[in-house]
Formats: C-alpha cells, sequence, structure tokens
C-alpha cells in the first residue's frame, strides 16, 4: 500500500511522465536483458512498477524486438510504448523518440535495466525540482533517474549530439542531490551484473 507521504505527493500534480529506454540489443549481456527474470517478473517489469510508484505514467520505448514490448504492455493503463524504429543509433534516438509523447512539466529519464530504483529516490529529485537539469547523484557518478523540465525538450531534439545526453544538458544549467544509494547507479548490462543483482535481491 502506498504511504500517505507517497499520495500527496501524487496529488499536487496530476502528471508525472518518465521516459524509460527499453530499445537496444543487450549485446554486452549476450541475451536480452529486459525480459531477464528478476523479484517474480522481469527486470524491466521491475523498473516500471518502480516508476509508477511514484510517476503517473512511463513511456516505454522499444526497439530490439519492439512487438514484444508493443504486446505485452498494450493494456496497461499507465503505459504508453513508443517505438524509435532508429534504435541502433544509440540511447540518445530513443529518448528523442519518447520526448514526443511527454505532457508534465517536469519528466523523468529512467532506464529500463535498473529495477531496483527506490520510491525515495524520484521524491528527492522530484522535491528539488527546477528549472535545470537534476542528477540524483554527483559529478563523477550522475545516477538516474533523471529530472528535466519540459522547457529543455526542444534544446534536446534539435541537438546535433549524436552521443550521450548528458553533453547536452551539460551545455545549461545542471544540479546534484549528491545522494549516496547504489540502486541510482545499478544497471544490468552484463552477465556479472545480472548475478550481482540476484545475489543482492536474495539477501
Amino acid at each position: 500500500m502506498p504511504t500517505a507521504e507517497l499520495i500527496q505527493d501524487k496529488a499536487q500534480v496530476k502528471e508525472i511522465d518518465c521516459i524509460m529506454p527499453a530499445a537496444g540489443l543487450s549485446s554486452r549481456m549476450g541475451q536480452w536483458k529486459m525480459m531477464l527474470p528478476f523479484n517474480n517478473q522481469t527486470i524491466l517489469a521491475q523498473s516500471i512498477e518502480n516508476a509508477l510508484k511514484f510517476c503517473s505514467r512511463v513511456i516505454l520505448v522499444a526497439g530490439f524486438r519492439a512487438d514484444e514490448l508493443v504486446k505485452g504492455f498494450q493494456g496497461h493503463p499507465n503505459v504508453t510504448v513508443v517505438v524509435n524504429s532508429n534504435f541502433e543509433d544509440g540511447m540518445l534516438s530513443s529518448i528523442k523518440v519518447g520526448l514526443a509523447s511527454v505532457k508534465s512539466e517536469h519528466f523523468f529519464i529512467a532506464h529500463g535495466d535498473m529495477p531496483c530504483i527506490k520510491t525515495e529516490i524520484y521524491r528527492a529529485c522530484w522535491q528539488q525540482r527546477g528549472d535545470y537539469s537534476l542528477f540524483p547523484g554527483n559529478q563523477e557518478q550522475t545516477g538516474h533517474p533523471v529530472l528535466l523540465p519540459k522547457t529543455l525538450i526542444p534544446s534536446i531534439v534539435n541537438s546535433e549530439q549524436t552521443g550521450s545526453l548528458r553533453k547536452i544538458l551539460m551545455q545549461s544549467q545542471v544540479k546534484y542531490l549528491h545522494l549516496e544509494d547504489e540502486s541510482l547507479l545499478l544497471d544490468v548490462d552484463t552477465p556479472e551484473a545480472y548475478q550481482q543483482l540476484l545475489l543482492q535481491s536474495s539477501n
């Protein structure tokens, strides 16, 4: 059951979108990581569930095996699936596709392979929102979720940058929360990281 504090947070705004890229090939994992088992569901399903404990909607960006994600989540009332046909161009291309569906004045970006991000991290970021990019970590380890104002969307979409979103965001004001929580850094990119995830969840 959600806490009274969480209910109050969500009551203060009608919309909190979260873009969640899940379009990659999982080449470092050697198999499609989004559907790997975790907590009696999948890595992706857990990541979505975590986001929806605070956000009102997840904009799920599919690419590789997109048909499976469309079929799997098309009936979910709080998940909007969009497809990046150019997903092999990298993460930034998927984020740009997701941006077209954003409705809320501020929105999160949280990756589909980060199934341990806690509600408290979303809340802490939301409470410090402003006209700047907000990272939960620090300059060296920025972490996720990232919280952005909707006003930054044009500069991201129109940027000729082909690398990371972070490089674009660094061209304007950025703030860090300096939270110390390993969940904001734990992404599941390799078999070793997956085994670490399973080990932690069993303890």
